[in-house]
């Protein structure tokens, strides 16, 4: 729940997706970060740039900040780079259990 600048309470459809977005979120990344092998933590990582995204611009429309948008750009953009930098400087631990695809 949030307040508008007026001082009244903003809860609607926008932020309720932005919540339900970052519940299913948190704890699917909290799950692959605390159970699994080195490679389940990278993607894990990657997972909760990629869902942390949506519910900012959810949360930008909510409660009508557009600078929430910004900071949903900038998050998709380092969010990727964050992952990569894990792989380099894990490349070493990761070579020996990558991450593989299910199918």
């Amino acid at each position: 729940m949030g307040y508008a600048p007026g001082g009244e309470r903003v809860v609607n459809g926008w932020t309720v997706a932005a919540g339900a977005a970052l519940t299913a979120g948190v704890g699917a990344t909290v799950w692959g970060v605390a159970t699994g092998p080195l490679r389940r933590r990278v993607v894990a990582q990657n997972l909760s740039t990629s869902l942390a995204c949506p519910a900012l611009l959810l949360l930008s429309q909510g409660y009508d900040r557009p600078s929430y948008v910004d900071l949903a750009l900038l998050l998709a953009l380092l969010g990727p780079v964050g992952t990569l930098v894990f792989a380099r400087l894990l490349a070493d631990d990761l070579a020996d259990d990558p991450p593989q695809a299910w199918g």
